[in-house]
């Protein structure tokens, strides 16, 4: 039996992101549409209901006073929204979560099984996002604006990723978790 999560795992966790612009945050599912929820997080409006960390990395920066939104694009309102938002999203295979979250630590247009000191850092960066996956039991379901090919993709291993951009950036990549209690939002944005 594994041990609870606690709020001091869950941090520990997030330093899987420390070096890179991820954006993390958990909100409440208060909505049968779950992506009013996640667009609550998207507008930054959403707090997350144990209290955890969030990593928010353009909170106080300029761009952020200029546009409430930054970095996000927009964010679903209406039925409308929410059919266009659904359509850049893919539906992921729960095996293939933790490849992706390693991924959005580290740059996600790159071959991270190429880079020179991979072996080393794979065992602490899988550690950190079972982590972050032990939040979401089984039943979460987990979507991504990346296209893969197979049926369940190793996203650190596959060299081309299409994307559906939701932000003002060049290239950005996410995850987003969605249960019958809580949804979560980890998005990387990256200027190519």
């Amino acid at each position: 039996m594994t041990e609870p999560l606690t709020s001091a795992a869950w941090t520990e966790a997030l330093k899987l992101y420390q070096w890179v612009c991820t954006f993390v945050s958990v909100g409440p599912r208060g909505h049968e549409e779950w992506w009013l929820d996640v667009a609550a997080i998207m507008r930054f409006e959403a707090q997350d209901p144990r209290g955890w960390e969030s990593i928010d990395p353009y909170e106080g920066e300029d761009e952020r006073r200029e546009d409430p939104l930054f970095p996000w694009l927009e964010t679903p309102r209406t039925s409308t929204d929410v059919e266009r938002y659904r359509a850049q999203v893919k539906k992921l295979p729960r095996s293939s979560v933790k490849s992706l979250l390693i991924l959005l630590g580290a740059s996600p247009h790159a071959n991270l099984y190429l880079s020179p000191d991979w072996k080393d850092r794979l065992p602490e960066m899988e550690r950190r996002a079972g982590v972050l996956m032990s939040r979401f039991p089984v039943g979460t379901h987990f979507y991504t604006n990346l296209g893969w090919r197979g049926d369940a993709p190793d996203f650190n291993r596959q060299t081309s990723r299409l994307q559906n951009p939701f932000s003002r950036y060049d290239w950005d990549a996410g995850l987003i978790a969605v249960n019958d209690d809580e949804v979560a939002v980890f998005w990387n944005f990256q200027s190519l």
